[in-house]
């Protein structure tokens, strides 16, 4: 299920887990980032489906996956440093961005910064934008105390992933919903889990909240670099409002959209997640 050699990469003394699958020679790479609460198992399905053709790299955030934990509680702008410092040391040329959650806006973050590496854009639903609204669910968790006994004691934030991100399918295979729960087994390694909650800005006040606004006033220069837009849209969190924000301002971007599908499209969609991946990868060449 997860038939892939793990390497590291040394980040100021932490160790970053990330995939580095297919052809060394490829001339093209697919960078995979991963949100919350997931790790880089999220991808098995289409690195296994293209690591044939194209260098497939995927990483876990430090505190995700097989990664070491935070040394210290990050924001979003530590991971966009991480990911640069992968996509820099790796020497990634003609890079597709393939992203979905919190992995939008981190992988956008390093996009921008390190433009001349990146050709193609590939987003499943996440969000790149100031936040104009939280859904309760993320409130609840958010709770200093009753929020952080809740997702790092009793693991209820990423349980209930297995199941509110999905509406085609009524639950996940055993194997898979434990593959994604299995990094975060214990109260430390759900803290990066914690954090990334925590992370989510409600005012200008947070300093995540200047990181996603210079990402957002960012997103029009973006707009030449052939893009993909794949939309679970029974999704109440990255709601198809933030599908038509990224339209708006990628006017060029392909859209598809899936009326039956929640937020984990590649798991409540798989079939069409792939073949919609394949056929812009196969239009844009």
């Amino acid at each position: 299920m997860y038939p892939f050699k793990s390497h590291w990469l040394d980040v100021d003394g932490s160790r970053l887990h990330y995939l580095d699958e297919g052809p060394p020679a490829a001339e093209r790479t697919l960078l995979f980032v991963h949100g919350n609460p997931t790790w880089s198992f999220h991808w098995r399905r289409l690195i296994a489906r293209y690591r044939s053709d194209y260098r497939c790299v995927a990483m876990d955030h430090l505190g995700c996956g097989l990664s070491d934990l935070q040394p210290q509680p990050l924001r979003l702008a530590d991971h966009i440093a991480n990911v640069r410092e992968l996509i820099e040391s790796l020497d990634l040329r003609r890079v597709t961005l393939v992203a979905q959650d919190w992995g939008g806006a981190i992988g956008l973050g390093a996009l921008l910064a390190e433009r001349e590496r990146f050709e193609r854009i590939v987003l499943f639903n996440t969000g790149a934008f100031r936040p104009w609204f939280i859904p309760w669910r993320i409130r609840v968790c958010r709770a200093p105390i009753v929020g952080r006994l809740a997702v790092q004691r009793g693991n209820a934030f990423s349980r209930a992933a297995l199941s509110m991100t999905l509406a085609r399918r009524r639950r996940l295979d055993p194997a898979v919903a434990a593959g994604y729960l299995a990094p975060y087994d214990t109260w430390a390694r759900r803290a990066a889990v914690y954090q990334f909650v925590k992370d989510i800005p409600l005012s200008a006040s947070h300093p995540t909240w200047h990181t996603l606004g210079a990402i957002e006033d960012q997103l029009p220069s973006l707009a030449d670099l052939p893009s993909l837009l794949i939309w679970g849209e029974r999704d109440w969190c990255f709601t198809t409002e933030c599908l038509d924000r990224f339209a708006v301002v990628w006017p060029k971007a392909e859209v598809r959209r899936l009326p039956d599908v929640g937020h984990w499209v590649v798991e409540d969609a798989p079939d069409d997640a792939e073949r919609f991946v394949a056929e812009f990868l196969e239009r844009s060449a």
